[in-house]
């Protein structure tokens, strides 16, 4: 009980949270931000950064088992090289603004990401675009995601959205979001480690709540295989507002 915040409520927080985690990861990645506002108010912001963290790592490697096959190696090596730079914005935009101001500033930017989603969309009726494939948008996102994840663990959402740009198949979408996220949450291990935030009790902890991580996986991907395309470009869509404005409130 200890290790998950020392009361039932916490707890129980922490364990939904988990559900969260699992669920996002093998379907909507956009509902990923929800968990790590639960975290955040169940343990200080700094400490909730680390803890979340090492969930989320368990989260990418039942996504990956999962979808092991599935991933678009093209977008991955795409996006890469652009969230280094991210993460260094991130680590400055932290030094000068408080934890509110941070917050509502990714959540505008995600809601702003959809409703420009919903204009290209409505746009080019059901086809898809190239633009992701040009230089400077790729960069553009990479960025976002270095900034997103550096600073609130929000960059599944900004993710999504590129994913959903892209107009590729549901279960390359999820595959795709699955093997960078995994890549990018183990790069930033060594840096939480240097600052002082993750501790092996965070690992313990994130050992603790694995199971509830794998049923959230495991729903998440029925939920995947039964799901219609469109219905899954709508959902992907809902999620990205809805984990902006758990960033907004």
């Amino acid at each position: 009980m200890d290790l998950l915040g020392g009361t039932v409520p916490a707890a129980l927080a922490m364990g939904a949270a988990a559900l969260v985690v699992g669920y996002s990861k093998t379907a909507l990645g956009g509902l990923g931000v929800v968990a790590v506002a639960i975290f955040a108010t169940v343990l200080p912001a700094k400490q909730s950064t680390a803890a979340i963290l090492a969930v989320l790592i368990v989260g990418d490697l039942v996504a990956v088992w999962h979808y092991r096959r599935d991933a678009d190696w093209a977008i991955v090596r795409r996006l890469l090289p652009a969230v280094l730079p991210g993460l260094a914005i991130g680590s400055v935009f932290l030094g000068v603004v408080d934890d509110t101001t941070l917050r509502r500033t990714i959540g505008t930017i995600l809601l702003v990401l959809v409703l420009l989603q919903l204009v290209v969309k409505w746009r080019a009726g059901e086809e898809s675009s190239s633009l992701h494939e040009r230089r400077g948008p790729a960069w553009a996102a990479g960025s976002a995601v270095g900034f997103a994840t550096m600073t609130a663990n929000a960059a599944g959402a900004v993710m999504t959205l590129y994913l959903s740009a892209a107009g590729i198949d549901k279960r390359r979408f999820v595959g795709t979001n699955a093997w960078f996220f995994l890549i990018v949450n183990l790069v930033k291990v060594p840096f939480s480690v240097g600052l002082g935030l993750m501790h092996w009790r965070d690992v313990g902890r994130a050992g603790v709540l694995a199971p509830l991580v794998l049923l959230g996986g495991l729903l998440g991907y029925a939920t995947v295989r039964r799901i219609s395309q469109r219905g899954f470009d709508v959902a992907v869509l809902v999620a990205s507002a809805v984990a902006a404005v758990a960033l907004l409130v």
